[in-house]
């Protein structure tokens, strides 16, 4: 079993239907079962009896302003404790980084770190004053992983964030950038941690890198 961790506010944990497609990507991908739960549902010792041979926590565009930083405490031990492979994507990438940069249990709030403000004659995508990356894009590969099997470089997959991780964690290193964001994936430097900025399970069939990026995980994971 693969449990898919949504990370999102409650009152918006049930909207939308891309969680759905992502458990089926993952469930067609690994012929295994995957199971959805919220963040707030997440305790260490319930994963542990769950017995799940992996790990990926959801992107989401939610502000971390919105977020109670208490919702992720749970989520703090897992990711500090458990020995489980684990990909976390997008905000969870982001969010993977605060957990290891901050003492999350102190901090009080989490903050929004976006990539930088617009340029002139940039168009403003989110309203907001600050660029974003949207779309498929190259990202490089700046160093070898079994993530990145069989891929070019670089590889295209989709992104959709105007936030970024601005700190590289001590304990990771980093794997792939793009000329916008440096810290496109990460990858803790002894256990099976990786974080990617971009959304490989958002692959098309004209750009299909994602695909292969998560069959990879699932491969080191042992899944496959």
């Amino acid at each position: 079993m693969i449990l898919l961790i949504r990370v999102e506010v409650l009152d918006k944990y049930d909207s939308g239907s891309n969680v759905f497609d992502q458990k089926r990507r993952l469930e067609r991908l690994s012929g295994r079962p995957c199971l959805v739960l919220s963040h707030t549902q997440i305790a260490l010792e319930s994963v542990q009896s769950l017995k799940p041979r992996a790990i990926v926590m959801s992107g989401f565009g939610t502000s971390f302003s919105e977020f109670d930083a208490k919702t992720f405490w749970p989520l703090d031990d897992l990711v500090k404790l458990t020995d489980l492979p684990l990909l976390a994507i997008c905000g969870s990438h982001q969010l993977l980084a605060h957990l290891f940069n901050y003492d999350v249990r102190r901090v009080g709030h989490l903050s929004d770190e976006p990539m930088r403000r617009l340029r002139p004659g940039e168009p403003d995508l989110d309203g907001n004053g600050f660029f974003r990356e949207q779309g498929f894009h190259p990202v490089h590969i700046v160093k070898p992983d079994p993530l990145f099997d069989g891929l070019a470089n670089p590889f295209f997959v989709r992104q959709s964030h105007y936030c970024e991780v601005k700190k590289l964690p001590d304990d990771f290193e980093l794997l792939a950038s793009t000329q916008s964001c440096r810290i496109q994936a990460m990858k803790h430097k002894t256990r099976l941690l990786y974080g990617t900025q971009f959304h490989p399970e958002g692959y098309v069939e004209r750009y299909p890198d994602g695909k292969t990026i998560l069959r990879n995980f699932l491969t080191i994971a042992g899944v496959l």
